[in-house]
């Protein structure tokens, strides 16, 4: 299809409750959902969802789901957790989602915490793990399964019910929902201790889908498609589903399987990707591994001038424009490629990106933006965009939201879209409000022209024996562009000098050595081979160099395997959680001192 430049009329909804109801009325039949059944993608039209919809809603009244409610989603990203999302907002009841990877006493605190009184599952493993410890939640009665699972009513019955229903209940349930009501109550994954519930309003959702759309960034063409593999667990997807749903744009739900996401990427061709770093990480990995630093450093001078240019309007000289044809031919196009060769914008956030890992995507006619925000402001307080960026910070703050630096360089935030406090706990570390402006617990900086940079956590902050701070997260991230490096974490809180635990990225390291001849490639041996440590003490020695004395990173040791959420040392987003992985290896952190 030829691509348009009208501009489709957003929704105007008065509370997310009314949101896809009116999406549905203005968009009727045009595509809202891609997904894949049985190998095939399948279309899902605004119509049908609102359907579908309205059906469970119906179901979730028939089962005694009252307004204000709080109802469970314990799934991956997929139509039906769309399905259910919807369907418990236009129902008056509040969406509290869990992440699918959580484990049983994970599960257990949020149902517990948020006094949840349904949740949806995916299938029996997820109806098990609530089964495991629905003994000890005494409000939880229902619990829904989208696919069979034994103990559990299937989702094909709740909305059989639904069908039997009095339409003009949810009518009035959603008209019943004001700005001021609880939306949905999203846990933090939390770095440090239990998750903590945020409760988010219809209104604080409703004015960060205003302050997205006023970019038109989901709706420049009538061909748009977004592709989405983050969990809408987490609030960043959440926005980009709310968003695009006001717009009339379609999701591209991924297939679940994480080996697959270039290939569905070929497949769906999008034109938007929301992510966090690591995909992009990955494929700077690659790029960065097959030529040289001054190859490098050359090409991303060309593309950046020449993309520059591009998007000022003005004419690229001959001799640049030769010179950008052919690292097009030789890099630039293969990185569009691995996209789908239609990528018009990506964003990235959820954890910080490397600067040098931007300008390479911006050279090749990726451009990647940077935001920032926290749960606790219903995602997003600043955005960059291709016409308005710089490198190196987070963009500026969105219409509506004011930033300011205290005197201690902590970030504050204030804005319609700040929360509405912790569920049942007003006494937290950080995210205290006060006079409106929320304490954000990030240091950082904002420029002349209004451009936040982020410098680090104040928990983060490492002090050394001799009294130096260090923001661990810069020479991370600087590490972490090594093909070999999966995650890197600093130690050195009253140490004489800092160390690192190191992770190997197994989709590069084991192909590696094969080629080597290395005759075991497991990852635990590969662990200890002198090989391996050369070429990690190399990458380590081109990161340290970037850094005074004191700040380089002195010793390592790599792990035997990755870090992974299953074990509880990354949050959902793929965040580190410094404080595990801190507890978990003092033994091989304190060895690197004592060796």
């Amino acid at each position: 299809m030829e691509a348009t430049t009208a501009i489709r009329p957003r929704t105007g909804s008065r509370t997310i409750a009314d949101l896809l109801p009116r999406a549905a009325e203005l968009y009727g039949d045009r595509t809202a959902i891609r997904h894949k059944v049985e190998g095939e993608w399948r279309d899902v039209g605004f119509a049908e969802l609102h359907r579908i919809a309205r059906e469970i809603a119906l179901g979730l009244i028939d089962l005694g789901i009252a307004s204000g409610d709080r109802v469970g989603i314990l799934c991956r990203t997929r139509p039906e957790w769309t399905y259910a999302d919807f369907a418990i907002t236009m129902a008056g009841a509040v969406v509290v989602p869990i992440y699918q990877t959580n484990s049983p006493e994970e599960c257990d605190w949020v149902i517990g915490d948020s006094g949840m009184t349904a949740v949806f599952c995916e299938d029996a493993s997820q109806v098990a793990k609530v089964q495991s410890v629905r003994d000890g939640l005494p409000e939880l009665r229902h619990v829904i399964s989208i696919e069979p699972a034994e103990g559990a009513i299937p989702l094909a019955e709740l909305r059989e019910r639904g069908r039997a229903g009095d339409p003009s209940e949810v009518d009035a349930r959603i008209a019943a929902v004001g700005p001021e009501d609880r939306y949905t109550i999203i846990y933090t994954s939390g770095t440090t201790g239990p998750p903590k519930g945020c409760v988010l309003l219809h209104g604080n959702y409703h004015a960060i889908v205003d302050m997205v759309n006023q970019r038109d960034v989901f709706r420049q063409a009538d061909d748009d498609l977004i592709y989405l593999y983050l969990p809408l667990a987490h609030s960043l997807a959440l926005l980009i589903q709310l968003a695009a749903y006001d717009g009339g744009t379609a999701l591209a739900y991924w297939g679940g399987d994480t080996k697959q996401i270039v290939v569905e990427l070929s497949e769906v061709r999008p034109t938007f990707l929301p992510s966090v770093p690591r995909i992009f990480e990955k494929i700077y990995g690659l790029v960065s591994a097959n030529v040289t630093p001054d190859v490098l450093a050359k090409a991303v001078e060309v593309g950046g001038k020449v993309e520059d240019l591009r998007l000022a309007g003005r004419e690229i000289p001959a001799e640049l424009q030769a010179a950008y044809d052919q690292f097009d031919e030789q890099l630039f196009k293969n990185v569009r490629a691995a996209f789908g060769g239609r990528l018009r914008e990506a964003v990235t956030g959820a954890a910080p990106i490397a600067k040098e890992i931007l300008e390479l995507f911006w050279a090749c006619g990726v451009p990647v933006m940077e935001g920032y925000g926290l749960t606790e402001t219903a995602t997003a307080a600043t955005l960059s965009s291709p016409e308005h960026h710089r490198f190196g910070t987070v963009g500026r703050a969105l219409p509506g939201v004011e930033l300011r630096i205290a005197d201690d360089g902590e970030i504050l935030i204030k804005g319609p879209t700040v929360f509405a406090g912790y569920h049942g706990n007003a006494d937290a570390s950080f995210g205290a409000v006060v006079d409106g402006w929320l304490h954000t617990g990030d240091l950082g900086s904002i420029d002349a022209d209004g451009y936040l940079s982020i410098t680090g956590r104040k928990k983060d902050i490492i002090i050394t024996a001799g009294g130096k701070n260090l923001t661990p997260a810069n020479l991370e991230n600087d590490l972490k562009q090594s093909r070999w490096v999966s995650q890197a974490v600093m130690h050195g809180d009253r140490r004489p000098y800092p160390v690192m635990l190191v992770t190997l990225d197994e989709e590069e390291i084991v192909p590696w050595a094969q080629a080597q001849g290395i005759e075991d490639s497991s990852i635990p041996a590969l662990a200890k081979d002198p090989r391996v440590l050369a070429l990690i003490q190399a990458d380590l020695d081109t990161a340290n160099a970037k850094y005074a004395q004191v700040e380089q990173v002195k010793r390592f040791f790599v792990l035997e395997h990755d870090l992974s959420q299953e074990d509880g040392e990354l949050t959902a987003s793929l965040k580190v959680k410094r404080n595990v992985v801190q507890e978990r290896y003092a033994d091989r952190f304190d060895e690197l001192y004592t060796d």
